[in-house]
């Protein structure tokens, strides 16, 4: 099994919308993705962080293997999620990607 895990702190600006809107639309959408895409076998977003942390946005994915992870990576539906729901509203990202 391989772990997908993203934070993202989101940009300052987000176009009009409330931080709140941001994240919810986040969450909902690639939380959607549950079952659409094969060796996707968990997904689960965390828009809802302690005032400790730095990150605003946690994405934690399990997938059946690395082949798994990179089917997700380049999916038409990810890719459509990724381009219309988070990238357009995040400053950083970071990744870690592990076995377990």
């Amino acid at each position: 099994m391989v772990n997908h895990v993203i934070l993202w702190k989101l940009k300052e600006d987000l176009n009009g919308k409330s931080k709140k809107e941001v994240v919810d639309e986040i969450k909902s959408n690639l939380e959607a993705l549950s079952g659409k895409i094969p060796g996707l076998l968990d997904i689960k977003v965390v828009n809802e962080p302690l005032p400790s942390s730095n990150a605003d946005v946690m994405l934690d994915c399990k997938l059946e293997d690395e082949e798994a992870l990179k089917r997700y990576q380049s999916h038409p539906e990810h890719v459509k999620v990724a381009d219309t729901y988070v990238r357009p509203y995040t400053e950083v990202r970071m990744c870690m990607d592990y076995k377990g």
